[in-house]
């Protein structure tokens, strides 16, 4: 990777992708569920958004990925997208208001320093600083009342951001087919697994979703998944791992803007008190990854 990356008008609109389309996905989930189960919701997303990027990446003579990589594939898909994003949009079916789904799920950067523990991997003191500030941050959000009025949704969401860091530290040690075609994959598997889960939980659709339950559905199908991790993958070929991933402290004060704007929703002071809390330990987390030479592969880091 160059030292240097110059500014370009590809560069800053992949930037607002990532900052604006995820930032927002809180808010159009929340919307979606008004209409759809939760996890058909989440899984009719995924399945149609992985089957197109996989289709297009055969076109584009991509190889199919094999037994093992789709064994691996699903592993990862359960964790970061059936628990991760399964998770959240079950939090905001009860209740939890966007904004705050969003920044508990901004701590996913504390657990995956956690687990990456298991596998050896060394922490600074900024990064061991970051991670104590982080947990104080959850503290802070429990005291809520967003959290407080939904203990399911609470546990819900915070289960979700672990899982996602989970995935995320497993897969760099799992057979996961290469480059995009990895997502497409997991996508496909993750959006499987929900609709079996829909099914089993006696998910059922009452009536058919409404004008806004559509279109939804097809904003987080073209641009939650599909433009957004396009952009994602852009990033991580062109600047350096952390300024790819800084829409973990970005995304929560978007989602929560939205939120009290469009959907009417109320943020405490406890919770606000959170988001700066929980915000400067990712940035404390994130600063040693500036001075780092960037990995061979790195890892999609949300979930939503």
């Amino acid at each position: 990777m160059p030292q240097s990356v110059r500014v370009s008008p590809l560069l800053i609109g992949a930037f607002l992708a990532l900052y604006l389309i995820w930032g927002s996905t809180y808010l159009v989930i929340r919307i979606g569920v008004e209409s759809w189960p939760p996890l058909m919701m989440a899984g009719v997303r995924f399945l149609i958004a992985g089957c197109l990027m996989y289709g297009f990446l055969r076109l584009r003579g991509v190889p199919a990925p094999t037994w093992r990589e789709w064994k691996a594939a699903f592993v990862i898909g359960f964790l970061l997208l059936a628990c991760g994003n399964g998770g959240v949009t079950l939090a905001e079916h009860a209740g939890v208001a966007s904004g705050v789904a969003a920044l508990a799920v901004a701590t996913m950067p504390l657990f995956t320093l956690l687990f990456g523990l298991f596998w050896g991997n060394r922490t600074t003191n900024l990064e061991w600083a970051g991670i104590v500030l982080g947990l104080i941050g959850i503290g802070l959000l429990n005291l809520g009342s967003n959290l407080q009025a939904s203990p399911y949704g609470a546990a819900v969401v915070i289960f979700a951001a672990a899982a996602w860091a989970f995935g995320s530290v497993l897969s760099k040690h799992m057979p996961l087919p290469k480059g995009p075609m990895a997502s497409a994959a997991e996508m496909i598997t993750a959006g499987a697994t929900l609709l079996i889960g829909s099914a089993l939980s006696g998910e059922r659709l009452a009536h058919m979703p409404t004008a806004a339950g559509w279109g939804a559905l097809l904003y987080l199908v073209v641009f939650g998944s599909i433009v957004a991790f396009s952009a994602y993958m852009y990033l991580l070929k062109n600047v350096r791992p952390a300024a790819a991933t800084s829409y973990a402290y970005v995304n929560p004060a978007v989602a929560v803007m939205l939120g009290v704007v469009f959907a009417g929703e109320t943020i405490g002071v406890e919770e606000c008190m959170a988001m700066v809390v929980i915000i400067s330990a990712v940035v404390l987390i994130g600063l040693p990854q500036w001075r780092r030479s960037p990995p061979q592969e790195v890892v999609s880091t949300r979930t939503s």
